[in-house]
């Protein structure tokens, strides 16, 4: 045994960037092996300290006094090398405060050969030892591990499996060890060097993860050196075992110098814990080993060194006066601000140099172990077996492993004595850790038997294991060691951060292992996965489930309660699913993507054509789209009143239709009528020389209707462009594949084209015919073009069906020379230029932007004006405004000086010839909108749907202005201020000069894509003749471009510019120089297709197919004419089986799921069961129940979707038990049943599943499984000539015959958490939809034109057509979108004429009550004749006290559309107000009535009240007038009808049986909940309210008994109901927060809770009536203030 002190060396290091910038000073002074530090605050106080090296490093390598790396390793790295080698332990360890250069000292820079530091050199030159050796008899072997210490918890870096805390354990003979420490056996120092690099890199990763540092952990690098010695002679091998502990400490550090706080703060705290135990224990040594103590008397109890105080002093025991040759290198900041830091240092390494380690040689370490083991375990063996517990060794051999036992096979037979023997081993005291201590010594006993080789394949598999989960970890090592970078695994899901900063990006990995993965703080409740701060992170803020579906792996997002969670931008508190690329924002600050490498690569070979995204997903991106989300509930609030507004467009239309196929159908009857007449009065006379045509009496009101049907119906044309659209689908599909093929970039589709004001047809684009028949057509024509989209030049042309096909044979010649003739991009350029490729057409430079009209009508009495229009596109899309200013003139007058900015033209002389202006005008007026705009709801229907009225007066009717207005009709705004108009035209008297002056002023809002803007405007019959402006810059962001252009004009007065002056417009087209290219890129030459993809829904069950019948006939579905009536129905489907009792009792059913009309039945394997089905609607006296004709079930299956294609043998039909009307039970029983009860009719039938024979229904259903089987009911009804059929897919899992299923433990044993109610809750509900349809008229014209097929060439295949990538021609959607943009050009521009009317009135009027004495000269006449003033303001108000007749008329329309209601309960406004009492009533009473309470409703029937009343412009085109006008449809105006009926005596015969078609729809529950929540319903015929709980999903509203309730007990149809809101109504029932819900067979009252419950849900049930509510409240609310 040889006693040495410490070893201790101090190392100055020079000043650092942060010490440099605060000019600091060095406070270190060394001369030889003295080491001084001066105070900086006294400089008299100074302290000196001798150790065994002081190195002074503080200046640069050409200082004389400079100590180098070399020279460091030299004095202490050879030295314990040396020891090393004679056998001794050895240990080396920095010490210092952060940054005082520990890590250099010790590891240096190994990229710089002379600044390598201790532990390398030592590696190094130890292997160098073993190369330079020659002895043969020596052999060296080398093991390494490699550990960390944070926070007294010890982590092995070196094996992949070790991820948890290692113990640390103390054996009497080996001392502390760390349990489960992988030790690795190495042959090179590159070994040693790669496994120190992988444990770094394992740190990092495992740092980050753990959001911990290299810088806040003690890490111990340990090298087990053995030397072994074969002695020849004898035989015999000595060993001799070193162990090398290099440790590398944390800095020590003070709080207040490093700000730290929280965590950081609690780090240090634990890292100066360890480092003060450490000073603990090196002062206690030194008081041991201090001469002093040794001259004191013995003590009784010896000084106590606090070794297991710290993990760090634990494992360093041997290292600090125990069996270890030990050298200490203290580091030292030089500058002044690290004054008390550096003393400590000094203080600290002045101790342990007192301290001395008695180290003895280790000569056969492993012979002298085993045997003292040996003896150990012999001895604990003696003290079991003394206790009596010998046969627990056997038993603990057996369970461990470590060394086989002979009585491994009798362990099975003494297993009963187990608990026995553990009730020994608690009772024998100390038995417990006696056998403990057995295992330990036995485990330690194989280890040490290992073999080399053992010990190197050992290592070898770790290796492996370790670079395969760095690899799967994404850290990838290259063949030398070094780190390739850190990548995505190839498997695992994970996520990565996205940051601010592009470099911190991607940075981190948090893997998302398999089963839950909890996210949240660091000190919560329990573990998280993955640790985040922040002020938004919650304790436990989330959890990932990973898991494995059949087909694939998925990963659920689950947010806790309050946390926030976002993906890709919206907000969830729902488990969501998450598919790769998905952006997750966690709190406000933690941004990731989640990437699924197997889901990605599985979406990347399915859809491998997939589009780059433009722009890269990265932390800005999911910023923006977090912005963009937070308004995307507005957006869909939006879609969803755009839906409900074409609804109601379409239900007004149905009606509409609907009425009028009634006035055919009793005009059809009177024919009949008379036909019979004629037949009766000549029986003999043959069929052919009949013509009762000419002998009925038509009146003038049906001759008239007659001659306007035959016109409409002449004119239908969309059935025509449909029949284009399917026929030349197929040559637009092969110019579209032949263009991707020839990589021309060139877009083909079909487009419809309307000539109209402001997209009037081309001459090259109507057909010759068209030309001829365009004077004949009372309606615009419509053609189908083709529209090219050129994406190479971005322009788009239009072509012809002939021009495509003529097109098309160019491009196949061309195709087929692609074959033989490489492209040439030259040849190919000339071809575009010149015309000569049949993909490309010329462009020109400028396009047109859109069109704008100016009305002259101020001219008349003249007035100057200035308007601002709108530029409207082809599409009806506002492209911009225009101002412009029209004038009258004298002749003789000279242009102003307008200044240098203003472009001044000479006056044109124009003439108006009458008989040219007489053509145009019939022309324009048989050409419906494209000339004069009338006509237009001609333009908006498609074939077999009716007319439209306008519910107010329309544009033309206020402004009159139509080509066939009559003198009679027509009514200016001047003749409303009560002045005669014929005779205040003096200044257009025919045969003078009237010149009149337009002034472009200025054009604004024109889109950026659109430079060299000029404007050029000519009159609507001159085509030939245009004025045109300079072309401007376009500057979006700059003020609006002023074109300043002045044209005076100088016309010939004639009757046709007069008339032209009263109705036409001057047309302005507006041009630009287009310089953006208008189409998306294709990627790979892939044409997009053209619809975007809607929001994707949740995944529910299929809606499947009837059962086809077995006892019945087969039936063909007949042709379905106009529907007759709707009813909702409610259907309950029950599974009732055989009890021991003898009953049939409904079998459990798991509602679970959460959707409506969605459940799993419970049922028994082999037990007997019936099927019974309720069905519930309102009573009505179209539905009446005969009889079930059939029930049927089949089409067995464990997945929800089934193949309807493939014909199922195990159809089976039920027989039918019971079938009739039954009451409802106590819980069905509603309060709607109170006064008028629904109607319930219930059938029952048996179920035998064996005759199924199937496998499905005669097993017990495997776990995680289900089985669905569809089922269908065929039932007859009265006045239907088919049978009903209500369809349902029901689910169902199978348990064996004793499994009790009660709702009160089936659910919690089973299934986990959920509820499920009583008996009357055990069954399943469907809503079906079914229309009683009348039987079409097979014999009818228009029935055979609608039902002739014809070929739809779409679906044909053509050669290259997979390349087309999922696009289609268009068809019928076409002609919907295109009505959508005719009507939307028709409400343009009868905006723009009312616009100017309203311009031109107000100019007027302030005209007038400005008392000027004169207009201009052509009224100075009349006004001089005019009344004082005194009296034209008592003339002014007498015009609004006698209303004209025409306002009369509008007055008592108004009137009409307000106080309309759909239901007579709820209606406080009398409809039948008299035509005598509406005449008298003024228009102030009607302005004044705004402020009146009335009744807001929204329904279909109230927005068209009459199909008579509609504006037409034409007398020819408009539907004849009734001589008196029509109320609103209501049921006194009803019961009027049939009183007059029955005087007339025309419906004395019996009323003929209907014949109807049931077609009955299953309804689709929508997944998007709008509101749920408890309402009170008021019961009919008593004053109580009850309460339930009401869930609105669109178009439905379902109704439960309580929020628990699983079965819905009534719905009630939004869509076909009526929702009204009346203060007045709230007023009169003395009861606030109610509303109203009126349908076809009741009315509803309901009341919720407050004011803001009740809007809400009127938002949810009607959000149109729910936002005019608020914005009237609004208003009120905002006119006090003004007041």
């Amino acid at each position: 045994m040889a006693g040495a002190s410490v070893k201790v060396a101090v190392r100055v290091r020079p000043f650092n960037s942060r010490e440099i910038g605060k000019d600091s000073k060095c406070i270190i002074q060394m001369s030889g092996n003295t080491t001084t530090i001066v105070n900086p605050k006294q400089a008299k106080d100074n302290k000196s300290f001798n150790f065994d090296y002081s190195y002074w490093s503080h200046t640069s390598p050409e200082d004389i006094n400079y100590a180098s790396q070399v020279q460091v390793y030299k004095d202490i790295g050879d030295e314990m090398l040396l020891h090393a080698f004679e056998g001794y332990n050895v240990c080396i360890f920095a010490y210092g405060q952060t940054g005082a250069g520990k890590s250099y000292t010790m590891m240096g820079k190994q990229d710089v050969k002379d600044q390598q530091g201790i532990i390398p050199l030592l590696c190094e030159d130890l292997f160098t030892k073993f190369n330079d050796n020659a002895d043969n008899s020596m052999s060296y072997s080398v093991e390494v591990s490699y550990m960390e210490i944070y926070c007294e918890r010890v982590r092995d870096l070196l094996n992949p499996k070790n991820k948890g805390n290692l113990r640390v354990r103390e054996h009497p003979l080996m001392g502390p060890y760390v349990e489960d420490l992988s030790k690795l056996a190495v042959t090179s120092y590159n070994d040693i060097q790669d496994l120190m690099d992988s444990g770094n890199k394992a740190r990092t990763v495992a740092a980050t993860n753990m959001n911990e540092t290299s810088s806040r952990s003690h890490a111990v690098f340990n090298i087990i050196f053995t030397q072994k010695r074969h002695d020849a002679e004898t035989d015999n091998t000595s060993e001799k075992v070193s162990k090398i502990s290099l440790v590398d400490l944390a800095g020590s550090e003070r709080a207040d110098s490093t700000g730290a706080k929280g965590t950081r703060l609690k780090e240090g705290a634990n890292i100066n814990k360890s480092l003060t135990t450490l000073g603990k224990v090196i002062s206690a040594l030194a008081e041991v080993d201090s001469g002093s103590n040794k001259n004191k008397k013995k003590k009784k109890v010896e000084s106590f060194i606090p070794y297991r105080d710290s993990v760090l002093t634990w494992l360093l025991r041997e290292n600090l006066g125990g069996n270890s040759r030990t050298a200490m290198i203290a580091a030292l900041s030089p500058a002044d601000i690290n004054y008390d830091e550096t003393l400590s240092t000094l203080r600290y390494a002045d101790r342990a140099k007192q301290i001395r380690c008695n180290a003895v040689i280790n000569e056969d370490p492993n012979n002298r172990l085993v045997r003292e083991l040996k003896e150990e375990v012999s001895r604990l063996k003696d003290l079991l077996f003394s206790q009596g517990l010998g046969d627990i060794i056997d038993m603990t051999n057996a369970m461990t492993g470590m060394s086989p036992s002979p009585s491994l096979s009798a362990l099975s037979s003494r297993a009963g004595s187990i608990a026995s023997l553990h009730d020994r081993i608690m009772f024998s005291p100390g038995s417990e850790e006696a056998i403990e201590r057995l295992k330990e010594t036995e485990k330690i006993i194989a280890e040490l038997n290992e073999t080399w080789e053992e010990k190197l394949r050992r290592t070898e598999a770790i290796r492996m294991e370790r670079e395969a989960l760095l690899a799967e970890m994404g850290v990838a090592m290259r063949e030398d060691g070094g780190t390739v970078g850190v990548f995505s695994p190839k498997k695992t899901p994970h996520l990565v951060n996205l940051n601010e900063d592009p470099l911190m990006s991607e940075c981190l990995l948090y893997y998302i292992k398999d089963g839950v993965t909890r996210v949240g703080r660091v000190d919560a409740a329990s573990r998280q996965d993955i640790v985040l701060s922040g002020h938004f992170i919650k304790d436990e803020h989330c959890t990932f489930t990973s898991s494995t579906d059949k087909t694939r792996e998925i990963v659920v997002l689950e947010p806790c309660e309050g946390a926030e969670t976002y993906v890709n931008g919206k907000r969830v508190t729902e488990p969501t699913v998450l598919k790769s690329g998905n952006r997750i924002i966690l709190g406000k600050s933690h941004v990731f993507r989640f990437n699924h490498p197997v889901q990605a690569r599985a979406e990347r070979e399915r859809t491998p054509c997939v589009e780059t995204p433009a722009e890269p997903v990265d932390w800005a991106f999911a910023q923006r789209e977090l912005l963009d989300k937070q308004g995307i509930d507005m957006k869909q609030e939006m879609e969803q009143r755009l839906q409900e507004l074409e609804d109601q467009y379409r239900k007004e239309r149905e009606e509409t239709n609907n009425l009028l196929e009634q006035q055919r159908l009793d005009y059809e009857s009177k024919l009949e009528a008379l036909q019979k007449q004629v037949d009766s009065y000549y029986p003999e006379t043959l069929e052919e020389e009949e013509e009762p045509e000419e002998e009925v009496q038509w009146t003038e009101r049906e001759r008239e209707l007659a001659v306007w049907s035959f016109r409409k119906w002449r004119c239908y044309q969309f059935t025509s462009l449909r029949d284009l659209l399917w026929g030349n689908a197929i040559f637009l599909k092969e110019a579209n594949a032949i263009s991707v093929e020839l990589k021309k970039k060139v877009q083909f589709q079909f487009v419809l084209l309307t000539d109209t004001l402001y997209s009037p047809l081309p001459p090259d684009l109507l057909p010759p015919e068209a030309a001829k028949d365009r004077e004949k057509r009372h309606f615009p024509r419509t053609i189908v073009a083709v529209e090219v989209q050129d994406q190479k030049n971005g322009a788009t042309h239009y072509w012809t069906l002939e021009k495509l096909r003529q097109r098309l044979d160019l491009m196949r010649e061309m195709y087929d020379r692609a074959a033989d003739v490489p492209n040439n991009t030259t040849e190919d350029a000339e071809n575009v230029m010149t015309g000569g490729d049949p993909f490309y057409d010329r462009f020109p430079w400028f396009r047109l932007v859109g069109r704008a009209f100016v009305y002259l009508s101020n001219l008349l009495y003249p007035v100057p004006l200035v308007h601002r229009v709108a530029i409207v596109s082809e599409r009806g899309e506002v492209k911009g405004f225009l101002r412009v200013a029209v004038q009258a003139i004298s002749a003789d007058e000279e242009a102003p000086d307008y200044g240098s900015g203003v472009r001044q033209s000479g006056t044109a002389k124009i003439s108006f010839e009458d008989q040219q202006y007489e053509k145009f005008q019939s022309e324009t007026c048989s050409g419906g909108l494209s000339r004069t705009g009338t006509s237009q709801e001609e333009l908006r229907f498609v074939e077999g749907e009716g007319q439209n009225a306008e519910p107010g007066p329309s544009a033309d009717e206020v402004n009159n202005n139509t080509c066939a207005a009559g003198t009679d009709e027509a009514e200016s705004p001047l003749k409303s201020q009560g002045g005669p108009l014929d005779t205040t035209l003096e200044h257009l008297r025919i045969g003078n000069i009237f010149t009149f002056r337009v002034t472009v002023l200025q054009a604004s809002s024109i889109p950026a894509e659109y430079a060299d803007i000029f404007c050029q405007f000519n009159f609507i019959h001159r085509h030939d003749e245009a004025f045109s402006t300079e072309p401007l810059k376009n500057t979006v962001r700059g003020p609006p471009l002023g074109f300043y252009h002045v044209q005076n004009i100088a016309v010939e007065v004639t009757k046709s510019f007069v008339d032209y002056i009263k109705t036409q417009p001057i047309v302005f087209e507006v041009f630009g120089h287009y310089q953006k290219q208008p189409f998306l890129p294709l990627c790979k030459d892939v044409i997009s297709p053209l619809r975007p993809c809607r929001r994707p829904f949740p995944r529910v069950m299929p809606l499947s197919k009837p059962v086809p019948a077995t006892k019945l006939t087969a039936m063909t579905r007949p042709q379905a004419g106009p529907c007759h009536s709707k009813y909702d129905l409610m259907v309950f489907f029950e599974i009732c089986e055989l009890e021991a009792t003898g009953d049939y009792i409904p079998a459990v059913v798991d509602h679970r799921g959460g959707m409506p009309c969605n459940g799993t039945f419970l049922l028994h394997q082999g037990l007997q069961r019936r099927v019974t089905i309720t069905i519930v609607h309102e009573s009505g006296g179209d539905m009446e129940w005969k009889d079930i004709r059939e029930l049927v079930v089949g089409r067995l299956r464990n997945t929800p979707e089934a193949d309807d294609t493939i014909i199922d043998p195990n159809i089976l039909s039920l027989n039918i038990l019971s079938a009739g009307y039954v009451r409802p039970m106590r819980d069905d029983r509603q309060f709607l049943d109170s006064d008028m009860p629904r109607t319930f009719y219930r059938f029952e039938a048996a179920w035998d599943s064996s005759m199924h024979n199937s496998l499905l229904l005669n097993r017990v259903t495997p776990y995680g499984e289900k089985i669905y089987m569809t089922l269908s009911a065929y039932l007859e009804m009265e006045n239907c000539t088919q049978p009903a059929i209500i369809t349902k897919d029901v689910c169902m899992v199978f348990y064996s015959r004793d499994t009790k299923l009660s709702a009160s433990r089936s659910i919690r044993n089973l299934f986990g958490t959920g509820s499920l109610r009583a008996a009357d809750g055990n069954r399943v509900t469907g809503v079906y939809e079914v229309s009683l349809r009348n039987l079409a008229d097979a014999g009818s014209p228009g029935m055979q034109r609608r039902r002739r097929r014809v070929l739809d060439t779409s679906v044909a295949y053509v050669r290259g057509e997979e390349n087309l990538a999922g696009w289609r021609p268009r068809s019928d959607s076409l002609i919907l979108d295109h009505q959508w943009e005719l009507e939307k050009l028709s409400l343009l521009q009868d905006v723009e004429k009312t616009k100017h009317y309203l311009l031109l009135r107000e100019k007027l009027e302030s005209t007038m009550l400005m008392g000027q004495e004169s207009l201009q000269s052509c009224i100075t006449e009349e006004l001089s004749e005019s009344p004082q003033p005194s009296e034209v303001d008592q003339e002014v108000p007498s015009h609004f006290e006698i209303p004209t007749e025409r306002q009369r008329e509008l007055a008592a329309k108004c009137l009409r559309l307000l106080t309309h209601s759909f239901n007579r309960e709820y209606s406080h406004v009398c409809v039948s107000a008299s035509e005598s009492k509406i005449s008298e009533m003024s228009i102030t009473m009607l302005r004044d009535s705004a402020s009146i309470s009335a009744l807001n409703t929204i329904t279909p029937s109230s927005t068209c009240p009459s199909l008579v009343e509609g504006c037409y412009g034409d007398a020819e085109l408009r539907p004849p007038m009734p001589r008196s006008r029509a109320l609103s449809p209501g049921p006194d105006t009803q019961q009027d009808t049939e009183t007059k009926k029955s005087v007339n005596g025309a419906s004395e015969t019996k009323p003929r049986i209907r014949r109807f078609f049931p077609d009955i729809t299953e309804i689709r529950v929508s997944p998007i909940v709008s509101k749920k929540g408890y309402l009170h319903f008021l019961e009919p015929n008593t004053n109580g309210w009850v309460k339930r709980y009401v869930v609105v999903r669109r178009p439905y509203v379902y109704i439960y008994n309580a929020e628990r309730d699983s079965v819905e007990r009534a719905i009630l149809n939004l869509s076909s109901a009526q929702v009204e809101y009346s203060e007045d109504q709230q007023a009169m029932l003395k009861t606030p927060y109610t509303f109203a819900v009126c349908t076809e067979h009741r009315g509803i009252l309901l009341q919720a809770t407050n004011d803001k419950e009740m809007h809400d849900w009127l938002y949810a049930f009607n959000p149109l009536l729910a936002g005019t509510i608020r914005s009237k409240l609004s208003r009120r609310r905002a006119g006090p203030m003004r007041m």
